[in-house]
């Protein structure tokens, strides 16, 4: 049962959720630019290298449904634990890693824990959060991870210039090992566990929902792929335009921080406006600079197109999350939110792969060009559908786009 408005406070979520999704967040945000340069090391070719730097995004997407049953035997807080350990372990196989599979096996363990992490996140604010601050809460919650890709990439490219990558995963796996130090430290009332749906499953649930899964959900889930493609495709990019790692990392770092400027105005924007005026402006905005990565061949350049991608990205701050939880049922909360999840993470899965193949294919400037215009689709059935459906709430009723 969600909290009244007047007994909720989002300074409550600061320690329990806020912080440990930052340094999580964090943690993870300073590998992926050095992923493709560390494949690329142990005798990858391009396209390679950028599969491997998707393969967290494929281990997110194979272990979204064990997520969900394992929140549900282990609770909300134990799991994110459980996570931020595991994402550790899976960092420091890459550190170690001396092959191709040894690398594939660390980050796929990354994206794994990024799944049981989300979900059970997820899940809690969406069965404790009062609708009314809804967007805002979740567009704080997006904000920890836009501040995490700023911090991330930025801490990464000063340990590079200063001392070794290696220091990079070290201070990676360091950081989702404080994440689950400060969740074991807190309170369990401060995170107390979501009743679980009895009788029900997530793909019995996804099968009564399958509308707004194949709606919504799918437009969600063109927006994660577009949002992939931006955090592979740009360290992809400055390889492919011999760009140095530590300045490629600077950049995306410094770009990061435009995104994050924006989390909280676009929970407002959610909150007063609706979900669409978030969601459609920056399906658009994210395709026309994902189109124009060919045109950004030196370093300002890159500069610019970066902060041009993460202004269109910062617009929609948490609107995946926000839209999942408008449209999980009150009923199987966590089955629908596993059953949107499996759906949006296979987008960002998809991506890398779709990347890599259109570069095999047509060159990696096509590929990108080819992905932007395809986002064009999501913006569509974004605008089309989202007033569609209500929100499902267990003391309020009312559409997502009003």
């Amino acid at each position: 049962m969600s909290e009244t408005s007047a007994a909720y406070s989002k300074r409550s979520l600061i320690v329990p959720v806020f912080l440990p999704s930052l340094l999580f967040s964090s943690g993870e945000m300073a590998i992926l630019p050095i992923i493709p340069a560390s494949a690329e090391s142990l005798g990858a070719d391009l396209p390679t290298a950028g599969f491997i730097a998707g393969l967290v995004m494929l281990g997110t997407l194979l272990a979204d449904i064990p997520a969900g049953r394992l929140v549900d035997r282990f609770g909300e807080r134990r799991s994110m634990i459980l996570a931020s350990v595991g994402s550790g372990i899976g960092i420091l196989s890459a550190y170690l890693a001396t092959s191709l599979w040894m690398i594939a096996i660390g980050v796929l363990l990354m994206g794994a824990g990024v799944a049981v992490f989300g979900l059970a996140r997820l899940a809690w604010m969406a069965e404790h959060v009062p609708l009314d601050q809804r967007a805002r809460s979740l567009a704080i919650l997006g904000g920890m991870f836009r501040a995490g890709s700023f911090i991330g990439p930025t801490l990464g490219s000063w340990l590079i210039f200063s001392s070794s990558v290696s220091s990079v995963y070290a201070m990676s796996g360091a950081l989702s090992l404080f994440a689950a130090g400060i969740l074991f430290a807190s309170k369990s009332s401060n995170l107390r566990d979501t009743k679980v749906a009895e009788g029900a499953s997530t793909w019995s649930i996804a099968r009564r929902e399958s509308k707004k899964l194949f709606t919504v959900g799918l437009a969600s889930a063109i927006l994660a792929i577009l949002r992939t493609i931006r955090i592979v495709g740009l360290p992809l990019w400055a390889l492919y335009i011999h760009l140095d790692p530590a300045l490629a990392a600077l950049y995306i770092g410094l770009a990061n921080a435009i995104d994050f400027g924006l989390f909280y105005t676009s929970g407002q924007v959610m909150d007063r406006f609706g979900r669409r005026f978030a969601a459609v402006p920056t399906l658009i905005l994210l395709s026309i600079t994902i189109c124009l990565i060919p045109l950004a061949t030196n370093a300002n350049l890159f500069l610019l197109v970066g902060i041009a991608m993460a202004f269109a990205n910062g617009l929609g701050s948490g609107v995946i999350m926000v839209l999942g939880a408008d449209l999980a049922p009150a009923d199987a909360r966590s089955e629908f939110l596993a059953a949107y999840r499996l759906l949006t993470d296979a987008g960002t899965a998809a991506a890398p792969a779709a990347l890599s193949t259109l570069t095999l294919l047509f060159g990696l400037g096509a590929g990108f060009v080819s992905i932007g215009a395809f986002g064009l689709v999501g913006a569509w059935l974004m605008f089309r559908y989202i007033p569609r459906f209500t929100v499902v709430a267990p003391t309020t009723h009312s559409s997502p786009s009003s």
